[in-house]
C-alpha cells in the first residue's frame, strides 16, 4: 500500500502535498478520532461507561425523543 502514496513537489523540489489511497486516509482519520476520544480522562470515562451499558432504547423511540419522527416515514 505504501507504494500507492504519491508525493507532490513544487518547482523548487519541495514536497508540498501527499496523495494517499482513500483506504489509507480512512485509517488515518479513524486513528485521529480514537486519539481524540481518548485524549482526556473524562472522555475515556464516558467511553468506558457507554461500552459497559447493557440497556438501551429502540431506535424509533430515540428518533421520537429527538423530534425526528419524520425520519420514520421516509
Amino acid at each position: 500500500m505504501a507504494a500507492d502514496i504519491q508525493y507532490v513537489s513544487d518547482l523548487a523540489g519541495n514536497t508540498v502535498s501527499v496523495l494517499v489511497p482513500i483506504e489509507v486516509w480512512r485509517d488515518i482519520e479513524a486513528e485521529r478520532e480514537t486519539a481524540y476520544v481518548l485524549s482526556t480522562e473524562a472522555m475515556r470515562r464516558r467511553l468506558a461507561d457507554a461500552r459497559s451499558r447493557d440497556t438501551g432504547i429502540p431506535f424509533e423511540e430515540a428518533l421520537k425523543m429527538l423530534g425526528l419522527t419524520e425520519a420514520l416515514d421516509a
